[in-house]
Order: structure tokens, then sequence, then C-alpha cells
């Protein structure tokens, strides 16, 4: 591959609390290591319109705690064309660089993989995306911080639902992937937990609803992941609740885009700059397509293919810890 001298970085898909954390590892790991080090604005799009900009260590000053991403992100139809892929490797090369560490979830990776495909080029993703579905890691970059937003927000919304004797339905993010749902569900001691990866018993959650208020429960919470596979969502779910038991003082929450901002927790922060230092590392090292991961708290480095390929399973042990704790 020959020595390198200079690495692009970008972020790309949906913004997650810690991305600037990463960008902050992999800039000043790069420093650190005698690279040079260019930011790549608005991710697959930026490279096509060549917005980039050389980085320096002061470049990224102050941004660790900082939400969304300083790089900001954007969706790119034209990185999906062989000419906008061609064209983005054209400004690569003019600026000299010689690598990538791309910052996101499944889609930018499986663009990254695409790309080095093409053009040869060592490539190297760091996971970051609140929906923590990437398989090949136990955590990814956003995850936590989401997860204590939600809990956060659910506990508030408990408190009017007790104080009013409701039955609030709240949506959380996780059109695919139950992760969020799952935990944040556990955490805030919710009665039910509806994921896109178990099909919606709908007598089951009408038991656990009577068994609750027949019990004079005062509240009951239900957690739904967002998206068609669960009946269309929190408000199809609670319409079909409320036409069963019209009794019942019904309401929903959509929680929505608050749980992708916000500042990234310790977790978050202390992930992201190991794996944006492993990247570098990782590049340093001969390695390319792949994607660093964290698994049993050690870092990993996980194949594009493997990551794509495999869907990331929910823990067995947690959509059983539901069921007995929701009698």
């Amino acid at each position: 591959m020959g020595q390198l001298k200079k690495v692009g970085v970008l972020t790309s898909g949906g913004d997650a609390p810690g991305m600037n954390a990463a960008l902050r590892a992999v800039v000043r790991a790069a420093i650190y290591n005698k690279l040079k080090v260019v930011g790549i604005s608005q991710g697959y799009h930026g490279m096509i319109l060549d917005r980039m900009e050389d980085y320096t260590s002061r470049s990224v000053s102050n941004i660790i705690h900082q939400g969304g991403t300083i790089l900001k992100s954007a969706r790119s139809e034209g990185f999906r064309t062989k000419e906008g892929r061609k064209k983005a490797y054209e400004n690569l090369k003019k600026r000299g660089i010689d690598c990538l560490v791309v910052i996101g979830g499944d889609g930018t990776f499986t663009g990254a993989r695409i790309f080095a495909q093409e053009y040869n080029i060592p490539i190297v993703g760091v996971p970051g995306t609140i929906d923590n579905d990437l398989f090949g890691t136990d955590y990814t970059i956003g995850y936590d911080t989401a997860l204590n937003t939600v809990v956060e927000a659910v506990d508030k919304i408990r408190d009017t639902a007790s104080a009013h004797s409701r039955l609030f339905f709240i949506e959380v993010m996780g059109r695919d992937a139950g992760f969020l749902a799952l935990r944040s569900g556990i955490a805030s001691g919710a009665e039910a937990i509806l994921v896109p990866e178990i099909d919606t018993d709908f007598k089951q959650l009408y038991t656990f609803l009577e068994k609750g208020f027949n019990k004079d429960k005062n509240s009951s919470i239900v957690l739904v992941a967002e998206g068609e596979k669960i009946s269309g969502g929190a408000i199809q779910v609670a319409e079909k609740v409320q036409k069963e038991y019209p009794d019942y003082d019904t309401r929903v929450t959509i929680l929505g885009h608050i749980q992708r901002g916000g500042s990234p927790s310790a977790f978050d922060r202390v992930t992201a700059s190991r794996m944006g230092v492993s990247a570098i590392e990782a590049l340093i090292d001969d390695q390319k397509s792949i994607m660093i991961g964290l698994v049993n708290k050690e870092i990993t480095h996980v194949p594009f293919n493997q990551a794509l390929k495999n869907k990331k399973k929910l823990n067995p042990a947690l959509v059983e810890l539901t069921e007995v704790l929701s009698i």
C-alpha cells in the first residue's frame, strides 16, 4: 500500500452523540503518528463537492462534549452512482488523501465498502449510531447517551401518567432494531416493550395491561419502537388498545429527534475516543475495509462484509427479563 501521509475523515448518516469525540480522537491520533488530516464536510456529499479542509489539533479543541457533528452530515444520492464516486475519488486524489476514516452506521459502511472495492483505497469505519444495530460490536457511539435521554424522558412522563392514572404509549427510535426500546424499557420500568424483532402479540399486551390496572396501578407505560413492523408505531398501537379498552385514559408521546441530541455521556466519550485512535492505528497497520468494534470491553476489527451481512440479535436474556418484570 505504501506509506500513508494524509487521512480524510467524515461523518455520515444520522448524527449521534459522541461523533465529535470520535472525530477529535481520529485527528489527534493521526497527528500524533505524523499524518496530515483533512476534514470532509457533509459526508460523501461533501467529498463529491470537494468540501474539505486541513485539520490541526486545534481544529478539534473543545468539541468532545458537543452533540451532533461539527463536520455536518448529509445523505448523498450522488455517491450511489459510479459517476459520483469517481468524482469523489478524483477530489481525494487531488488533495493527496491516502485513506479514509468514516464515522456512521450501516449506510455509511455500505458506501465505504463499495468505494474501497472500486478504488482500492484503505477505509476504516467507526460505528456511530444511536440504534446500536451493527453486528460485531457491543456498543455503537451514541447509543448510551440516547438510552439515558429516553430513560430521563420516560421518568418525567411517568410522573404525569401517575398523576392522572393514564396509559402512555411512548415511541422511541429504532425502525428496524429494538435495542434502544428494549434496554430503555427495562431501565424505566415499562409494563410492556414492543420491538420489530418480535411480532406484536396484542392478546399478551392486553393481558399485561389488565393485570396492571386490576392491581390498581395508577399508571402504565408501553415503549414502542418506531416503524411499520410494529403495526405502524405507537399511534396505531394505542388506537387498537383504546378500541379494545375504551375506559383507559390513553395518551401517545413520540420522543423523536431529542434522542439524537445532547452532550454525549462519559461512556460514549471514552468509547468514541478509543475507537477513533484505534481507527488510525488500524490504517497504519495496513488494515482496510474494517469496522472498529468493542466486544467484552476490548477493541476488535470487523470486516465490512461481516458487519453488514450479519444481523445483530437482541440479547435473549434481556427479552426474558422483560417478561419476568412485567407481571
